[in-house]
């Protein structure tokens, strides 16, 4: 499994499982075999079957792309997010649709988001416009796309729904990289920015005022009790200096300029402290950097869409060789023995890729 080394799941952020379920059926439908899927992932049928279990955030980022790889549907977080009932996010939706305006509705998201998943919280920042943006919080962000895709994609289905208008937003950005996504898009009614530095949906400020056919008070304020007792009982992962680390890092791979010093500059401390303190949660910078590129290298060879060169400069190497090389280092294989199809062998796992010497 590729969780094998991570840390024990009892320390993992967990999530109530709705995307991996909603995609599971899709794959059923797909006549895909799921067992070697969420045996690779780390989740069990069990898991998936009971919709009262959670499941750790970093298993659904990886059960995800594997179902999208066997679907062959490199949009697969986009389209669930788009086709499902947005009835199915359960209390979290109901405690929105509660609220009497949609400014109100957001700030109950703010609060709330972390009920359904301890691995990502919502902050809205309201100014002049209003920007919704997701955090992550003790899981790895640069490895996953069709979670946060399916993330922005209900927020602002979500907003049209509860303001009963599809108001587009002005512009949605995204920390992962993408060629394009016109299909995306043109359903959002908006310009996608990928290789950003946040993820976040950016509306006009006018939304918030848009008052909530379905709103009803005495409902909201049962409701808005209730989840406040669910967050006192949920523990809320804080921040790692991992997590921090790597979002700093993530868009600076291409530019190659992903330095330990840049990174602590970045993060307000001298090079020295982030040294200090990662040395007290047992890591190293280089640790952390060669696991990001590496994770990043197998995600990107599996989109045939980019060439090995694209690959080589999305990491930050000016040469294909450099990367070549330092590919073998990690795993044991060059990048285009990785990317060789291979007969396809159910039930076997592949085998994460090693983290040696930068």
């Amino acid at each position: 499994m590729r969780n094998s080394g991570l840390r024990p799941l009892w320390t993992m952020p967990l999530t109530a499982g709705g995307i991996s379920r909603l995609a599971c059926v899709r794959a059923r439908n797909a006549r895909i075999d799921l067992a070697p899927l969420l045996a690779e992932a780390g989740v069990t049928r069990q898991q998936i079957e009971d919709r009262s279990a959670r499941i750790p955030v970093q298993s659904q980022i990886i059960l995800l792309d594997l179902i999208a790889t066997a679907l062959k549907d490199d949009f697969l977080g986009f389209h669930l997010a788009r086709d499902f009932d947005l009835r199915e996010i359960g209390l979290l939706y109901y405690v929105l649709a509660s609220s009497e305006l949609v400014g109100e509705a957001l700030l109950r998201a703010q609060r709330y988001s972390m009920i359904a998943s301890e691995g990502f919280s919502a902050r809205i920042h309201d100014g002049r416009e209003v920007e919704i943006i997701i955090d992550y919080v003790g899981v790895e962000r640069i490895t996953d796309r069709h979670q946060i895709e399916f993330l922005l994609t209900t927020m602002v289905r979500l907003g049209w729904h509860l303001a009963n208008s599809r108001m587009p937003p002005k512009r949605v950005q995204v920390m992962h990289h993408r060629d394009g996504a016109s299909e995306m898009s043109a359903f959002l009614g908006c310009e996608i920015v990928f290789d950003a530095d946040a993820d976040e949906i950016i509306f006009d400020k006018a939304i918030t005022q848009a008052p909530i056919a379905s709103a009803d008070p005495r409902l909201g304020e049962l409701l808005v009790e209730y989840c406040e007792s669910a967050l006192g009982h949920r523990h809320a992962n804080r921040r790692t200096l991992r997590a921090e680390v790597e979002k700093a890092i993530a868009p600076l791979l291409p530019h190659g300029t992903a330095n330990v010093g840049e990174i602590a500059r970045r993060l307000g401390m001298g090079k020295r402290t982030l040294i200090r303190r990662l040395a007290s949660e047992g890591l190293t910078f280089t640790e952390i950097l060669i696991e990001m590129k590496t994770g990043l290298a197998r995600r990107y060879l599996r989109d045939e869409a980019l060439s090995i060169s694209q690959i080589a400069w999305l990491l930050g190497y000016q040469e294909v060789s450099a990367f070549t090389h330092a590919f073998k280092r990690w795993t044991g294989q060059t990048p285009k023995q990785v990317r060789a199809p291979r007969p396809a062998r159910l039930g076997k796992a592949r085998t994460p890729g090693g983290t040696g010497r930068a």
